[in-house]
């Protein structure tokens, strides 16, 4: 019939596409070991540990245990998206995706850690691109969920003190917490509301939570930066405000994600210098943020790179018989 390939044609298609997949398989591994490497180049590592021994073993055991914790929590953000499309993947096989991925996005990016990953990894197990796409949609706005209504109560309660040279002053910084709150209760609103419970994003079907899961997605996320401001908390040594270190790690996030620097490397300092200058000496806070990121970014990236190998050495039948259940 017109328009049907010629029959040589998929014999040939069935013949190469196994070597296809180890041939995509093997650069998507080789550019990730890459890109690690990149990275780790990069770590100033005698700062690192100059740093770490410049605070206390409880206040560096006290980071560790909020660092976990934090690191268990983001990970339960992709079980949300598993209750949306009622796949049956396993928790901690959930989790453990989550995991590497949300190490590999905190060191190398979203595009590279939130997104390759997640479908890299699902795929491995069976999940559909859609599926994968509702997981991946809902994780990520969870996350963002509690950032706006935190950082639009710091912002609004515990105005920063930003530099005269900045475009943004106090008034613009109340006036943008107070859009960013309401851009958080509008989600609640929608989903408690709207009638349209699914949404086409680029081909997509996105399904709108219940109200009940839109709060819990809003109470996790908010409780996961409040755990994060807590880590730069202790190590700065309790010396300032939570509300007013909360806030600068606020800006300090925006500040990254609008710059597309992988792991906001020179971002968070430059921010945390500027908005606590004459608070703290300038090493001080290098050193809090050294410690900040050995504990929270580059432990759990050695962890997530061994699961990670772990999860590639794996046949795709093994795989698909452990995700069962």
């Amino acid at each position: 019939m017109p328009g049907e390939p010629p029959s040589s044609i998929v014999p040939a298609i069935r013949t190469w596409w196994p070597r296809i997949r180890r041939l995509v398989t093997f650069a998507f591994f080789a550019t990730v070991a890459v890109l690690l490497l990149m990275h780790l180049r990069t770590v100033d590592w005698h700062g690192v540990f100059s740093a770490m021994r410049s605070h206390s073993i409880a206040t560096m055991l006290f980071a560790c245990l909020l660092a976990v914790a934090s690191h268990a929590l983001y990970s339960c953000f992709d079980l949300l998206g598993r209750h949306l499309t009622g796949h049956h993947l396993k928790t901690r096989l959930v989790m453990a995706i989550n995991f590497i991925c949300y190490a590999f996005n905190l060191n190398l990016g979203a595009l590279v850690g939130g997104v390759a990953f997640r479908y890299r990894l699902y795929s491995r197990f069976g999940l559909g691109v859609d599926a994968v796409t509702q997981v991946l949609a809902t994780s990520m706005l969870t996350n963002w969920l509690g950032y706006l209504l935190l950082a639009g109560a710091a912002f609004a309660a515990t105005p920063l003190p930003v530099p005269e040279d900045w475009p943004v002053g106090t008034a613009g910084l109340r006036a943008a917490g107070g859009f960013l709150s309401t851009l958080a209760l509008s989600y609640l609103a929608l989903c408690a509301l709207s009638r349209r419970r699914v949404w086409t994003v680029r081909g997509h079907a996105i399904r709108l939570p219940s109200a009940r899961l839109a709060l819990l997605q809003l109470l996790m996320s908010s409780a996961n930066w409040l755990m994060i401001a807590g880590i730069l908390h202790f190590l700065l040594g309790a010396q300032t405000p939570f509300m007013l270190v909360l806030g600068v790690l606020l800006a300090a996030a925006f500040a990254g994600v609008v710059t597309h620097v992988p792991a906001g490397l020179g971002v968070l300092e430059a921010v945390f210098l500027a908005l606590l200058a004459g608070r703290l000496p300038d090493t001080a806070i290098l050193a809090a943020l050294l410690a900040y990121r050995a504990i929270y970014y580059l432990a759990p990236l050695i962890l997530a790179a061994i699961m990670y190998l772990a999860f590639e050495s794996v046949s795709g039948d093994k795989m698909a018989a452990r995700s069962a259940g």
